[in-house]
């Protein structure tokens, strides 16, 4: 029985998210589990650009990637379902954090969107595919 699901979504993204976070939110409701919801902001710092952005910025990009992630996933299942779902914004690696978030949480299904792969995605991975190939969980990839 499934008891949590984390949803995946880049809220930069919302055509393409939508169908992600609707999916995740069926699979959740199939066993009355709790549906979080993470959307993950890049970490300047990690960067060379990271030189020219200040702390304040990473906090002010964190808060507003919260705002547009409560206001997606609202649009997206209903103020009633947003009132229910865990919000998380994280900083960093996408596929980092993700995988950070499900162990912290006990997450049992991990719900991620794919999008069609470029050549360096067959090189590097894509964050789905690392998702996949790391998780100590079941992950259902959304195309």
């Amino acid at each position: 029985m499934i008891k949590s699901v984390l949803c995946a979504v880049d809220v930069n993204r919302p055509e393409e998210e939508t169908r992600v976070l609707e999916t995740a939110k069926r699979m959740a409701d199939l066993d009355g589990a709790q549906l979080d919801v993470i959307t993950v902001v890049p970490d300047f710092g990690a960067s060379v650009v990271g030189a020219y952005f200040q702390e304040h910025h990473v906090h002010t990009a964190r808060d507003s990637a919260g705002e547009v992630l409560s206001g997606f996933i609202a649009e997206t299942l209903g103020k009633d379902a947003d009132n229910k779902v865990r919000h998380i914004v994280a900083v960093g690696s996408v596929y980092e954090e993700v995988l950070k978030t499900a162990q912290h949480a006990g997450t049992d299904l991990i719900v991620i969107g794919a999008h069609r792969p470029d050549l360096k995605d067959y090189l590097l991975g894509p964050n789905a595919a690392r998702v996949v190939r790391h998780s100590n969980c079941s992950v259902y990839v959304v195309r």
